[in-house]
């Protein structure tokens, strides 16, 4: 059994990347081979990726658009609050983490960006329901600030606004980035078309959850905040032909990756086949998990006892991943959201 001390690692702070390179496709690969023992990793930029797949391969993007999702206000006594908004449930409403000196009862108007006023309404733990005055999209978009995460150290500014959507971002609802998507741009999608990958999407809105730590030494005990995804029926068709076809599903980061595998898992425990799903997942993978679709995986490097980085083992077995991590150190790529990523193989046992 797996302990949380398994995946920790001495990371020097001046490798978190904290500003995004000026160009998405400058940024560098590591291929992991875990097939060659000890592992083989080949040092690339991200640029070269159409090298890495192979004609026929699909790489699967996740869509999801980063809401300016981070509100600073206060409740009518004057103390001082912060909102970040979870997610949407309603035209008017959102489940939001409020930071505040005492805990908002339900009733509490509380004034956002000295802008306008929203009421607390039912706890959802550990979340708490917020009713906006008008389309809550509308005021997130107009009044809200974005989401960097905790680790990156300055307020979000213009390039910020930018750099931390991905290019393809269409439907809004996230409030953290898929972060494997930020190393594509237009030129790099022109040369994968000409060697003959397809590319297919699905939304996973990613939580507040995803930097949730991991408090229990016992891996098994932690559990996941849920996070609303969206597989198409057009995706499943495309998989099916990829299938077919002998071509490799990349799924191009861990959120992509969670949706996959969340609907496979569900689908096949109902005995059906994979099929366009809508729906919640706390899905949690560790190792030992028996992967279904995803053959590759394109994601950044992760911090120190984080789900992410359990999941990254279990698709490419720790000694992949320890040697992976080792290299990347010593070679100092950057590391987390704005840094560098890694292209792993599924581990064959």
């Amino acid at each position: 059994m797996f302990k949380l001390s398994d995946f920790d690692f001495d990371l020097p702070a001046d490798l978190i990347a904290q500003t995004a390179l000026p160009e998405r496709s400058a940024s560098r690969l590591l291929e992991v081979d875990n097939r060659a023992t000890p592992p083989r990793l080949v040092d690339r930029r991200f640029a070269e990726l159409p090298a890495c797949v192979a004609p026929g391969d699909l790489l699967v993007f996740n869509d999801t658009r980063v809401l300016k999702a981070r509100f600073f206000g206060q409740k009518a006594s004057g103390g001082k609050i912060e909102v970040l908004v979870e997610r949407l449930t309603g035209a008017r409403s959102a489940l939001a983490q409020i930071r505040a000196s005492k805990s908002p009862a339900p009733g509490t108007t509380l004034r956002l960006a000295d802008a306008f006023d929203v009421t607390v309404g039912e706890r959802v733990e550990p979340f708490y329901t917020l009713h906006f005055p008008d389309d809550c999209l509308t005021l997130i978009e107009r009044y809200g600030r974005l989401p960097l995460p905790p680790y990156i150290t300055h307020d979000a500014d213009a390039t910020d606004e930018s750099r931390y959507q991905t290019v393809y971002a269409r439907n809004p609802g996230a409030v953290a980035a898929p972060t494997a998507g930020l190393h594509f741009d237009d030129a790099l999608f022109a040369r994968l078309d000409e060697h003959g990958v397809e590319r297919a999407t699905l939304t996973l809105h990613v939580g507040a959850g995803t930097f949730q730590p991991v408090r229990v030494e016992n891996i098994a005990e932690h559990r996941m905040h849920s996070e609303w995804y969206e597989l198409p029926q057009s995706l499943v068709d495309t998989i099916a032909a990829t299938r077919a076809r002998g071509g490799r599903v990349i799924a191009v980061g861990t959120t992509s990756m969670r949706a996959l595998e969340a609907a496979a898992r569900d689908a096949e425990n109902a005995g059906r086949p994979l099929a366009a799903t809508a729906a919640e997942t706390d899905i949690f993978i560790t190792p030992g998990y028996r992967f279904r679709v995803v053959d590759r995986l394109i994601t950044n490097f992760h911090l120190p006892k984080s789900t992410l980085l359990m999941l990254v083992s279990a698709f490419a077995g720790m000694d992949a991943i320890r040697a992976a991590y080792r290299h990347a150190i010593d070679e100092r790529y950057r590391f987390f959201s704005y840094g560098d990523a890694m292209l792993l193989t599924r581990q064959t046992a």
